[in-house]
């Protein structure tokens, strides 16, 4: 393992990916402690040691809302408006010609949704500084320091997009998402220590505590076990002769991973449900009361919802990123075909079989540890070290697909990776 690690510093090209990628996670962690001026504080903080659905947003934010800094929004806004975009690109005919014609309608598609973050944003920020002012923590309220704010939040939440895009083209692994995992893995040593300090006092009992880390370690290991599963499916390539040389006779296997659609489908349902109970939170009337209470965090209703959200999710991320109908017409063009199984339609109608049932199981599975971890935490009384299964999710899932992009890179120049065969 070590070996591996001092080869990425061996190839002077992956060497200066790594090296970007830490160096843009360092200047979005800089950022997340730079506060809006005119806010007071110590009273957030103490708001914030409240938890609930103010602490699990503040975890996408990498603890910047509870410091109420520049960044306060987080990624949030972009990843909201890139999930209307996948919607209205899988309904909207234009959008899915756009998707179609290659890196110019992606750019496009790109670009909308960038305007679309903006609009959010500003939503966001408004509904933020409303808040924080009904909260008496702000030092002058009024339209002039709500402006200033809001166009504040906004940029903040345009940077960190932008940085999100920089390490995606110039770094190592997808830029988002390691921004949400470097926000949540940066919140585990100050959760540990406060967890001790509570031991110490007698607040936690240590018995329970260990139970909570030994049943968070064996969760982090069955999510990746079922991460790197997949369901392989065999093909088989007809030979043919070619003037003198024969081609194809070889066999080969389609990977159909348990788990289609990664991480993503987590993000997904979490931004979904954060942002109508987020509102709620934000505009304290008896009816958004009553929303942001029933959408609290380890609620009943909030833990149902999301796990449909993410069966739902995982189910529409893996149909538009998965097409059996092409996949099936690829084989047929190159004389390829599975045993057994006739090429066409027949072909089309297998694939798309196996993926729904393969697709079932890795949706009830992510659904299950999304929850399970919540219900621990709940029961053992250990509200301290709030690693629950989103967290836990998104931080496993980012570092294998980072690792796998590393791995693509060795392999490439011919350097042995970090998994063994």
């Amino acid at each position: 393992m070590w070996d591996s690690l001092l080869k990425l510093f061996k190839i002077p090209d992956l060497k200066r990916r790594v090296v970007f990628t830490l160096l843009m996670l360092v200047v979005y962690r800089v950022g997340s402690h730079i506060p809006v001026p005119g806010m007071d504080a110590q009273a957030l903080a103490d708001i914030f040691e409240e938890g609930g659905l103010l602490g699990l947003f503040d975890m996408f934010a990498g603890g910047a809302l509870s410091r109420f800094s520049i960044l306060a929004l987080g990624i949030m806004p972009y990843i909201n408006a890139s999930i209307i975009m996948n919607l209205l690109t899988a309904v909207v005919p234009k959008l899915e010609e756009l998707a179609r014609a290659g890196e110019e309608g992606r750019d496009k598609i790109a670009q909308i949704t960038r305007w679309g973050t903006i609009l959010l944003a500003v939503i966001q920020g408004f509904g933020i500084t409303v808040w924080m002012e009904g909260l008496g923590v702000v030092f002058t309220p009024g339209w002039p320091y709500r402006i200033t704010v809001i166009l504040t939040l906004t940029a903040g939440t345009m940077f960190i997009m932008w940085i999100g895009e920089l390490i995606s083209d110039f770094g190592i692994g997808n830029g988002v998402s390691l921004i949400i995992f470097a926000g949540i893995v940066a919140r585990v040593a100050p959760q540990l220590v406060s967890s001790v300090a509570l031991m110490r006092v007698g607040e936690i009992n240590p018995f329970l505590f260990a139970v909570t880390l030994i049943i968070i370690l064996a969760v982090v290991g069955v999510v990746v076990f079922f991460q790197e599963s997949q369901r392989r499916v065999p093909v088989q390539y007809a030979k043919k002769v070619v003037g003198r040389r024969m081609y194809g006779g070889q066999s080969t296997h389609i990977p159909i991973r348990v788990i289609q659609g990664g991480v993503i489908p987590i993000i997904f349902a979490s931004s979904i449900l954060l942002f109508p109970a987020t509102l709620a939170q934000f505009f304290q009337t008896g009816f958004m009361r009553t929303i942001a209470d029933a959408l609290a965090p380890n609620s009943p209703l909030y833990l149902t919802l999301f796990g449909a959200m993410i069966i739902f999710f995982t189910f529409f991320y893996t149909a538009i990123t998965f097409n059996p109908s092409e996949l099936a017409d690829n084989m047929k063009k190159y004389g390829g075909f599975i045993p057994g199984i006739r090429p066409g339609r027949s072909t089309v109608e297998f694939l798309d079989r196996t993926l729904s049932r393969v697709t079932l199981w890795g949706s009830l599975f992510l659904a299950f540890v999304a929850i399970f971890p919540n219900v621990v935490v709940e029961v053992t009384n250990v509200h301290t070290l709030a690693f629950g299964g989103t967290a836990i999710l998104i931080s496993v899932g980012v570092a294998i697909e980072t690792v796998r992009q590393v791995e693509a890179q060795l392999l490439m120049r011919h350097y042995e990776g970090f998994m063994k065969k």
